[in-house]
C-alpha cells in the first residue's frame, strides 16, 4: 500500500534531525504520489488506565470517502490491518486491537462518528519523565550490543530500522518521548555469507538508495532487459532492504535473496567464502540492469576524438552511455574517467571516456617490484656486487637498466648488458628496451655486465668455466666436465691469436684471486709488511705474461699455462675445437659472439675464490619468517598510483591502429566525472600461479573530508569534489579463511559495527584499521 510506504519514509525523515531541518513538510507528499496517498487526520492519545495507545478518527475531521476507507481498512476482519511499534521500547506487542466502530450501518455516518482503536501491549510510561527518558536513551547509546524485538506484519517479518534518535509527540497534552531504532538490524549468517552481509549493510545505509526502495521502486523494474534478471534480483533486494528498515525488527535471515542470487550467479552458490567486492560489483550491475529505465537499448556508434576538445568528447560519450543505461544505480554510483593509450613505437594516441562504478586502487607495495641483480665489471679490479632496485611492477626493461645504472654509478663511457643466467649459462640476453618486466620471474638470476662503449662493435666473448666432475658414478673413457660459476663477458677487438683471449680471461679472473697465507698473516703490529720476500707458493697463479711465452711461434702452447687452463670453442654452429695460443680465433660474422669454454685444473680451483664466482642471488626471494613492520600509506597515495601512467601488462596488449600490431602501450587514467556515491576498493588480494596473498597494509583514509579537487581533470564548478565516509566493508584474517564485517555511520558521529546479526556501537577511532577493504563515500554539498 502506498500509504504504508510513505509512512515509513516520513518516519525515517522525521527521526533524522538533520533532514527535518532541511526538508519542507510538504515535500513528503511527492507530486507523483499525490493521487495515491490516503489523506487522513487522526488523533492520538495514551490511555493509561487501559495501558493502550488510542487512535481516534473523526468523520468531522476528514472527507466522507476517506473516513469510509478508514473503517474498511481498520475492520477487525480485514487483512490490511498493519500495526507497527516504532517506539523501540515495547518488548511484547499484542496485535489484538479493540476497535470501536460507529453505530449503525457502515454506509451511514453521523457527523460526530468516531473510529477508535486501542492498541494494547505498551509498557506503562506514565512515570517516564523527560529526564528518565534521556537516561534510557543514553543507556541505549552506551550499550555495546543490543537486539531489536520483532514486529509481525500479516504474520511475516518485514522492514527494519536504522536511525537511533528521539521522537517527540504531544499525546494527551503531555510530552511523550520514545527512542526510535531504525536500521540497526543485523543479518543472519547462512553459512559463510558474511561477505554478502557486509556489502548489503553498506548499501542498506546509503540514504538515497534507501529512499528509492522505500518508495514504489517496482514501477521501474525492467522485466524485458535481456541483460537483467527479469527484475527478480531487484525485487529480492528491495524486499530485503525494506525488512532492514522496519521499526524494531529482529535479525533478518536473507534466505530469499540468497536463493535468487544463486539462480543468476552460480559462483555464489553453496557455503563457500567469497570476496565482498566481487559480490558488490555483481549486485550493483544486476540491480542496474533490473532497474534500467531504458527498455530498448539503441545502437550507438562510438566516434573518434579527431582532435576535438576533451570536454565535447566526454559529454558525447556520457550522453551515449545514458541512452543505453539509466537507472538509480547510474544516478548514484557511476562516474567517468578518461583513458589515454600511447603506442611506444609510432606514438599513436587513443583517448576514450568510460564509465566506472567504483575505483579499484592498488596499494603502492603492489604496484612496485623489488629486483636484485649482480653487477660484474670488466676492468679486472672489482668483485661482483649485488644491487637491489625498486621498479614499477609493469615497467619495461629500460626502467630496469636506468635504475641499475643509477644504483651502480655507471660512467658515461660505459654501458650495461643485462642477461639471465640459467644452469651456469647465459640463457637469454635482455636487450629489447620495451620488453615487459613481467617476463622476469622472481626466481630468475640476472647479471648486468659493465662494458666499455668504445668497442661496442667488437665481438662479444662469453667465457664459461668447467671443472672435472668427480661425483659422476659413470665411468667413461673421456673425463666428465661440468659447468660452474658465473660466465664472464668482455668485448675483444683483437682475436688474431689465442693469447689475446688468454690475457682477457685472466684479467677478468683477477678480482677472484685468493690471497696467500703470507699476505694474510705476515704483518707486524705497525701494519707494515714483515716479509716482502716470503717464498711463493709452489704453484704460481697464471698471469697475462704467461700467455705471451709462445707468441713468437717457437712453441705451440705455453706448457705451464696449458696445464692449468684449456680453451675450447663450443657452440651449436660448429664442432668443438681447442683454441691454440698461436693461432687466430674466428668469429662467425652473423653472430658477432664467441662462446669459449675454459677447463680448470684442480690447482687453479685452489688459487681462485670459486665461491664468490658462483654466488648469484635470485631476483627476489621472499623472507617468509622475518616479521616486518606494518606498512602504512595514505589513500591519496593509492589514488596517485592508480592514476599514474604505466605500461599495459603482457596479457593486455593494445592493437595499435597505426602499427596494425598488438603493442604494450602506456596507459594513463584521469578522473573526469565523479559520482554521488564513490566506492573505493583497496586491492588487498593478489593472485599468481603459485600463491595467493593478502596485504595487511594500513591505509590512512579520510573520514570527514576526502577532497578530490586536485585529482579531477574536468572541473565544471557545479558539483562538489569533496566526500565524507559513511560505510566500510572490512576483511579480517587471511585468504579463504577470513571474516567480513561492516562499519556504518549512523549520523551525528555515531558509528556502529555490523557483524552478521550482532550490531554494536563503536568509537570513530576504531574505523581506521588495516582491515578496511571497501570504502563508501558520499558527496558533501
Amino acid at each position: 500500500m502506498r500509504l504504508q510506504t510513505m509512512w515509513l519514509r516520513a518516519l525515517k525523515w522525521h527521526i533524522d534531525s538533520n533532514a527535518v531541518l532541511k526538508v519542507d513538510h510538504s515535500s513528503l507528499l511527492v507530486e507523483d504520489d499525490g493521487e495515491d496517498l490516503f489523506p487522513l487526520k487522526i488523533r492520538l492519545s495514551m490511555s493509561w488506565e487501559r495501558n493502550s495507545l488510542v487512535v481516534k478518527i473523526r468523520l468531522g475531521d476528514n472527507m466522507a470517502s476517506s473516513y469510509r476507507r478508514a473503517t474498511n481498512i481498520f475492520n477487525p476482519k480485514a487483512e490490511l490491518l498493519h500495526i507497527w511499534d516504532f517506539s523501540g521500547q515495547t518488548t511484547k506487542f499484542c496485535m489484538n486491537c479493540n476497535i470501536g466502530l460507529p453505530n449503525g450501518s457502515m454506509d451511514h455516518f453521523a457527523a460526530e462518528d468516531v473510529l477508535e482503536l486501542h492498541m494494547h501491549g505498551f509498557s506503562d510510561s506514565r512515570d517516564h519523565s523527560d529526564g528518565r527518558i534521556d537516561e534510557m536513551i543514553e543507556a541505549n547509546m552506551k550499550n555495546s550490543s543490543f537486539s531489536i524485538s520483532s514486529v509481525r506484519m500479516n504474520g511475516s517479518s518485514d522492514y527494519t530500522s536504522s536511525c537511533s534518535s528521539v521522537i517527540t509527540s504531544s499525546l494527551s497534552g503531555c510530552s511523550y518521548r520514545k527512542v526510535g531504532l531504525l536500521g540497526l538490524t543485523g543479518l543472519q549468517n547462512l553459512g559463510n555469507t558474511c561477505f554478502m552481509n557486509s556489502a548489503i549493510q553498506c548499501l542498506a545505509h546509503t540514504p538515497k538508495l534507501v529512499d528509492y526502495f522505500l518508495e514504489d521502486y517496482k514501477r521501474e523494474i525492467n522485466r524485458e532487459n535481456p541483460l537483467g534478471m527479469k527484475g527478480q534480483l531487484a525485487f529480492a533486494f528491495g524486499e530485503l532492504l525494506r525488512k532492514l528498515w522496519v521499526p524494531g525488527a529482529a535479525p533478518v535471515a536473507p534466505v530469499t535473496f540468497k536463493r535468487k542470487l544463486e539462480n543468476f550467479a552460480s559462483q555464489f552458490s553453496g557455503c563457500n567464502q567469497h570476496d565482498s567486492q566481487e559480490f558488490l560489483a555483481f549486485l550493483l550491475d544486476g540491480l542496474h540492469e533490473d532497474l534500467n529505465r531504458v527498455k530498448c537499448k539503441p545502437y550507438v556508434e562510438t566516434k573518434d576524438a579527431e582532435g576535438r576538445p576533451d570536454m565535447d568528447v566526454a559529454d558525447e560519450y556520457w550522453r551515449n552511455h545514458l541512452t543505453r543505461n539509466n537507472s538509480i544505480i547510474v544516478d548514484l554510483y557511476q562516474g567517468q574517467y578518461r583513458s589515454t593509450l600511447v603506442c611506444p613505437s609510432c606514438k599513436k594516441k587513443s583517448v576514450t571516456f568510460d564509465p566506472f562504478m567504483y575505483l579499484s586502487l592498488p596499494l603502492p607495495s603492489t604496484t612496485m617490484r623489488t629486483m636484485t641483480l649482480t653487477i660484474i665489471s670488466t676492468d679486472g679490479v672489482m668483485l661482483p656486487c649485488p644491487v637491489t632496485v625498486t621498479l614499477p611492477k609493469y615497467g619495461r626493461l629500460k626502467d630496469l637498466t636506468e635504475a641499475v645504472s643509477s644504483a651502480c654509478a655507471l660512467r658515461n663511457d660505459e654501458t650495461l648488458l643485462v642477461v639471465e643466467i640459467y644452469k651456469e649459462k647465459i640463457f637469454r640476453f635482455l636487450e629489447e628496451p620495451s620488453d615487459a618486466l613481467a617476463l622476469i620471474r622472481d626466481d630468475d638470476k640476472l647479471v648486468a655486465y659493465r662494458l666499455p662503449k668504445d668497442n661496442e662493435a667488437s665481438p662479444l666473448v662469453v667465457f664459461m668455466h668447467e671443472l672435472l666432475d668427480k661425483s659422476s658414478e659413470i665411468e667413461t673413457a673421456e673425463p666428465n666436465w661440468k659447468l660452474f660459476g658465473i660466465p664472464l663477458v668482455t668485448r675483444s677487438s683483437d682475436l688474431s691469436h689465442g693469447h689475446s683471449l688468454c690475457r682477457q680471461y685472466l684479467k677478468l679472473l683477477n678480482p677472484f684471486v685468493m690471497p696467500s697465507d703470507d699476505a694474510l698473516n705476515d704483518y707486524d703490529e705497525s701494519g707494515a709488511k714483515a716479509n716482502e720476500d716470503s717464498e711463493k707458493d709452489d704453484v704460481p697463479c697464471p698471469t697475462a705474461s704467461d700467455c705471451t711465452a709462445g707468441s713468437g711461434g717457437e712453441t705451440d702452447d705455453n706448457p705451464q699455462f696449458s696445464s692449468e687452463f684449456q680453451f675450447y670453442i663450443k657452440d651449436s654452429h660448429r664442432p668443438t675445437k681447442k683454441i691454440k695460443m698461436n693461432e687466430p680465433v674466428r668469429v662467425l660474422p652473423y653472430t658477432n659472439r664467441l662462446e669459449v669454454h675454459v677447463l680448470w685444473s684442480e690447482k687453479m680451483i685452489e688459487k681462485y675464490d670459486t665461491c664468490i664466482l658462483s654466488s648469484l642471488p635470485e631476483v627476489f626471494k621472499p623472507q617468509l619468517y622475518i616479521s616486518r613492520p606494518q606498512e602504512s600509506v595514505s589513500l591519496y597515495k593509492c589514488l596517485e598510483a592508480y592514476l599514474k601512467e604505466e605500461p599495459l601488462g603482457p596479457e593486455d596488449m593494445w592493437f595499435c591502429p597505426g602499427c596494425k600490431k598488438f603493442k604494450q602501450a602506456s596507459k594513463k587514467l584521469d578522473l573526469w566525472r565523479l559520482p554521488e556515491i564513490l566506492i573505493v576498493h583497496l586491492k588487498r588480494f593478489s593472485y599468481s600461479r603459485f600463491m595467493k596473498n593478502k596485504l595487511e597494509t594500513y591505509v590512512d583514509f579520510p573520514i570527514e573530508d576526502f577532497d578530490l579537487s586536485n585529482y579531477i581533470s574536468y572541473k565544471d564548478g557545479q558539483s562538489s569534489n569533496r566526500y565524507e565516509l559513511y560505510a566500510v566493508s572490512n576483511h579480517y584474517g587471511g585468504m579463504g579463511s577470513g571474516h567480513y564485517t561492516a562499519f556504518v555511520d549512523h549520523g551525528h558521529g555515531r558509528w556502529y559495527e555490523f557483524d552478521d546479526e550482532r550490531v554494536s556501537a563503536i568509537s570513530e577511532q576504531m574505523i581506521k584499521a588495516s582491515a578496511a577493504y571497501v570504502l563508501f563515500y558520499r558527496r558533501v554539498t
